[in-house]
């Protein structure tokens, strides 16, 4: 027990460790490229640069009060977040938001270089990577990240090109209400962004893991409690030592790769395991509503079975 309460203490540690990383790369993007730039960023972090941007010209700020309104308009998406897409998802995704805010507020606005392609092109690059990483370890940068997750789950399409749809609103407002150039690099900006996130948070790929392990019934209960997949046991035995052990086969998305080794090494540090990447999978593999579903029908009690008076 001491053992897991350590290993939940060291999950805990990374994922603050990742949202602050992820936060700085994205604060990063848009206080050194987009916003001196004005190419904006997609999601509710575009329209607190939009907001921040309008209030200047009007003369009602002065300076760049874009970390602000991004806190501020990332207090209705949490809600959502809460409510679809789970309490601890919503958490380390809202902890990202306020050091992402919070960095763009101290450090500086200063532009690294001043051709407005270089800025949307590495803006977008650094912005897509801080939403990659972050959604690689189950949470998000916040904004439209979340709205297009519960798309994602609703839709079944990629998370990148959901972005890029619902960003369009930004991208017409800015070439509206600022200038068509800044639109038009905006959506370059945009476009590398999703590149960026797709190739990192490959959601829809699948992807075999092999684990070989000495305490298979421990593994199968730990992983099955996150994961509903099938899991294949395959007697084994290692080639050095010669002695016996079990290899557990099972199919998932490379999203769940996460939750698959926490809850593998939360049990058997010393397991191995290989990832292989899947072509294809004939036969039924659940999609993460229907994977919620089953976990509904887990928690309600068997109406079937029978009853007993007691004397």
């Amino acid at each position: 027990m001491a053992k897991l309460t350590q290993f939940y203490q060291h999950d805990l540690v990374k994922k603050i460790g990742v949202a602050l990383v992820s936060g700085l790369v994205t604060a990063l993007a848009l206080n050194f490229f987009l916003t001196p730039a004005r190419v904006f960023q997609a999601g509710a972090t575009g329209v607190a640069q939009l907001i921040s941007l309008f209030l200047q010209r009007f003369g009602l700020t002065h300076g760049d009060l874009t970390g602000w309104f991004n806190l501020l308009l990332n207090l209705p998406i949490a809600y959502l977040g809460w409510r679809k897409l789970g309490r601890s998802f919503t958490l380390f995704s809202f902890l990202n938001v306020v050091f992402i805010s919070v960095l763009a507020i101290v450090l500086p606005v200063h532009a690294l270089s001043n051709n407005p392609l270089m800025n949307a092109i590495f803006g977008g690059v650094l912005t897509g990577a801080g939403v990659g990483i972050a959604l690689r370890f189950g949470f998000s940068t916040g904004g439209l990240d979340i709205v297009s997750m519960y798309l994602a789950k609703t839709t079944h399409r990629t998370v990148g090109v959901l972005m890029f749809a619902i960003n369009l609103v930004i991208i017409l407002v800015a070439g509206f209400g600022i200038q068509w150039e800044s639109a038009l690099y905006t959506i370059i900006s945009i476009y590398c962004m999703t590149r960026v996130v797709d190739t990192i948070h490959t959601s829809d790929q699948k992807i075999t893991a092999m684990i070989v392990t000495n305490h298979p019934d421990a593994v199968i209960a730990s992983v099955s409690a996150r994961l509903i997949r099938g899991i294949t046991v395959l007697p084994s035995r290692g080639g050095y030592l010669g002695q016996p052990n079990t290899t557990l086969m099972i199919v998932i998305t490379r999203y769940e790769l996460y939750d698959l080794t926490q809850a593998t090494r939360s049990t058997d540090p010393q397991a191995f395991i290989d990832i292989l990447n899947t072509v294809d999978v004939v036969g039924e593999f659940l999609t993460s509503d229907q994977q919620d579903e089953k976990r509904q029908h887990r928690r309600l009690p068997d109406q079937t079975a029978p009853t007993t008076k007691q004397p």
